[in-house]
């Protein structure tokens, strides 16, 4: 995956590793001249890489400031959300060809959008700006295609508090908040046998032990996923080894 990451350009390894000369790598900052071989057979030449100083983004009543995707939706909520696809069902569209902009609301002719528009959907105002380079990824993407606010997650053993700045907070309890607050006191990644004999010390069985954390960690990601929280949020290596995964701009607070 490509994805911009402050001011620059990174590849990403969704699954295995790539090479880029002599190292090997699972993330990598993609500059010129560089040929990253992704598989025997399979690399990629690195002609040139084009970053603006700037691009267009959105910002309005109940929506923090957010660069637009070249397809967006806008629904007025609450709370407000910014999906980096078409949705038919959303407030309003917007979209690019090239370096030109156009918005859609329901009922209205197509407009060109610039920066320093603005317009009023259901009441609510919204703002055409533009946002530099280096603050533009500042928000990640989540797996359910909204674009999501910084975490601020808070454990506490028997307790974990994730605060967001546009929904409200989730409140977990018991072992889902358990797998939390030990890998924020870990802080690195660590097996999932290691996790799963701290939160059940008795069981000896290793079968038995993947299976409760298996069905805890199912019930995490469920909650998760209901609450509009990144599931990739407790993240697996593919080798047995978990890990809490920050996007830039989200904080742990270890009160453990």
């Amino acid at each position: 995956m490509l994805s911009l990451r402050g001011d620059s350009l990174r590849l990403l390894a969704l699954r295995g590793r790539f090479t880029v000369g002599d190292d090997t790598s699972g993330d990598v900052e993609v500059r010129r001249g560089q040929v990253i071989q992704l598989a025997r057979d399979l690399t990629v030449d690195v002609l040139e890489v084009a970053l603006p100083d700037a691009v267009l983004g959105l910002e309005g009543d109940g929506l923090v400031r957010q660069a637009l995707a070249a397809v967006a939706s806008l629904r007025v909520g609450p709370p407000a959300e910014l999906l980096p696809r078409f949705q038919p069902d959303a407030d309003a569209a917007i979209w690019s060809e090239g370096d030109e902009w156009t918005l859609r609301l329901s009922g209205e002719e197509d407009r060109p959008l610039v920066a320093g528009d603005s317009f009023v959907v259901s009441g609510e105002t919204y703002r055409a700006v533009m946002i530099p380079l280096g603050l533009a990824s500042q928000a990640g993407t989540s797996p359910l295609g909204a674009i999501a606010a910084p975490l601020h997650l808070v454990v506490r053993y028997d307790t974990a508090h994730i605060h967001r700045t546009t929904e409200p907070a989730l409140i977990l309890d018991g072992l889902l908040a358990r797998i939390l607050s030990e890998l924020a006191s870990i802080a690195v990644p660590v097996s999932w046998e290691s996790l799963a004999r701290q939160l059940w010390p008795q069981e000896d069985d290793v079968l038995a032990l993947r299976r409760k954390w298996d069905t805890n960690l199912t019930r995490l990601r469920r909650r998760l996923r209901e609450a509009h929280i990144r599931t990739d949020l407790v993240r697996a290596d593919g080798h047995g080894n978990f890990e809490i995964f920050l996007e830039p701009g989200d904080q742990v607070v270890d009160q453990t």
